[in-house]
């Protein structure tokens, strides 16, 4: 649990949220797929890629080792040509495939619902882990914060950390824990679409008369006009 909050910025934390959320109400993890196992393997291939690229070849992947046995099983070199577009192939692959021989070895073949258990796996840390609970277990352990989370929330002023889990730690003491999901999706979507890390839109944005950062650059703006 993160560390406790003054009442003024737990309640500005909120409405930030509520405003956020109303402006993206679609917003849900985009990685495609049917179960927990898929859901796993897609996070581990998202690591540096878009989601879109990963829903591109999970499919074929999936037709040909759809579950942690034949994943488990599968030639290393097969897997990285499949993994390949995604980036950083060698490392994933052997990630997905160590990941699948731990759930056929201690697991039975199941994606366990438990945060200590899922970040024992290879390739699996608390982010991935976090997705997993939070879009195939139904579970709230946490707050997935990824680098679209990490700049959203600094820029905001919802925290002043860098480190993820000190960003997470941050994020769990603003917000109640039925709305951490939801928040880790809601600041994804927001950072895709709006808050992008080289030049955030504010002029659509539907907080940025509350986003110190924006203030920040106006008073910047302004002085060098000077």
């Amino acid at each position: 649990m993160g560390k406790p909050q003054d009442q003024t910025a737990t309640r500005r934390a909120r409405r930030i949220l509520e405003r956020l959320a109303r402006a993206h109400p679609d917003a849900d993890c985009e990685l495609r797929a049917r179960n927990a196992f898929e859901l796993v393997v897609a996070t581990i291939l998202s690591a540096q890629c878009t989601d879109a690229r990963v829903n591109a070849v999970t499919p074929g992947l999936f037709r040909r080792f759809p579950n942690p046995e034949a994943l488990a099983g599968a030639d290393l070199a097969a897997v990285e040509a499949i993994v390949r577009p995604t980036g950083f192939f060698r490392s994933k692959a052997h990630s997905v495939v160590a990941c699948s021989r731990a759930l056929v070895d201690r697991h039975a073949g199941q994606v366990p619902c438990v945060m200590a258990d899922l970040v024992k796996l290879p390739g699996v840390g608390r982010k991935t882990a976090n997705v997993v609970l939070g879009h195939a277990c139904g579970v709230t352990a946490g707050v997935v914060v990824d680098t679209h989370v990490r700049r959203v929330a600094r820029r905001l002023g919802l925290t002043r950390r860098d480190d993820p889990e000190d960003v997470e730690e941050d994020l769990q003491a603003l917000f109640p824990k039925a709305r951490w999901t939801q928040l880790g999706d809601t600041l994804i979507f927001h950072g895709r679409r709006i808050c992008h890390a080289r030049k955030p839109d504010c002029g659509i944005c539907p907080v940025a008369n509350v986003c110190p950062s924006r203030e920040d650059a106006a008073r910047r703006a302004t002085t060098q006009r000077r």
